[in-house]
């Protein structure tokens, strides 16, 4: 499948002390994008009885965004998952394209009823993978 996207635009309560979007909104619109592409590509028995927990941020800053300015956020997952976790890539471009902010972040699986971590069906992952092919 093809990468996931979102255009989002950064709002005045986005911004910090400097004039751009603080670091900590970044980090929102990561888990956003992250939450989104789940909702667009899981089935809804999926979403009942699964959900996702960050385990690990790697986030590289590259360029600012003020108030009113937009970003494409795109989302990817390249790799098979490694039992209950994968990696999920993640950019914002600006409008010229260039990357403003680039993440590596780590989730797990984890059954809601009991709060375990369960393995990634292939079936499942196959849907969400950079690589799968589009039905």
């Amino acid at each position: 499948m093809a990468r996931f996207s979102r255009t989002i635009t950064a709002g005045s309560a986005d911004i910090d002390e400097l004039g751009h979007v603080n670091n900590a909104v970044w980090v929102a619109w990561i888990q956003d994008i992250a939450v989104a592409h789940w909702n667009a590509r899981a089935t809804e028995a999926e979403r009942d009885a699964c959900v996702w927990v960050v385990t690990r941020h790697e986030i590289d800053y590259r360029g600012n965004l003020r108030a009113g300015e937009q970003v494409t956020a795109e989302t990817w997952i390249p790799d098979p998952p490694r039992g209950a976790r994968f990696n999920r890539h993640v950019q914002f471009l600006s409008g010229d394209g260039k990357v403003l902010v680039a993440a590596v972040t780590s989730w797990a699986l984890l059954d809601r009823a009991s709060g375990r971590l369960m393995r990634v069906p292939a079936e499942m992952a196959d849907r969400f993978r950079e690589t799968a092919t589009e039905a």
